[in-house]
């Protein structure tokens, strides 16, 4: 049952604070346990307007369906790295882990964009992958 959040993002104009959000526990799990990175702490000090529509987005986008956080952030590592955009593949692949995804799942997701987007930005996105893992370890 999903839970409801009353104004959730209701801190600026845009999003009134009549709105009410529903938000499946796992994701309002991954909202509340995830530290915001320092670039997007200044894009919310800055443009608060932006990063509540980019926040709307987020969870209307990661609760329109049946797939679970492990899967949505796997699905995630891929379209990051078809993208080329390197940390956000390393902030997915740090989530997927949380999620309960594998390092070998991990890899399998990274490669299956191979063939699509080349042998070259595929091993870029491995060693992406890699750093993360690396900082995952020292973190324990």
């Amino acid at each position: 049952m999903p839970m409801k959040i009353e104004g959730l993002l209701s801190y600026n104009s845009l999003v009134p604070p009549q709105n009410e959000f529903r938000l499946s526990p796992l994701l309002l799990e991954l909202i509340v346990a995830q530290p915001l990175p320092n670039v997007y702490q200044k894009i919310v000090a800055n443009y608060p307007e932006v990063a509540a529509a980019h926040d709307a987005m987020a969870v209307a986008v990661d609760g329109i369906g049946p797939l679970d956080r492990k899967t949505c952030s796997l699905v995630k590592i891929g379209i990051s790295v078809g993208a080329g955009l390197e940390s956000a593949a390393r902030s997915h692949v740090r989530r997927a882990t949380e999620a309960g995804a594998t390092r070998e799942e991990i890899v399998q997701a990274i490669f299956q964009g191979m063939n699509t987007i080349g042998f070259p930005r595929t091993v870029a996105a491995w060693s992406w992958a890699q750093v993360q893992f690396e900082r995952d370890d020292q973190s324990k």
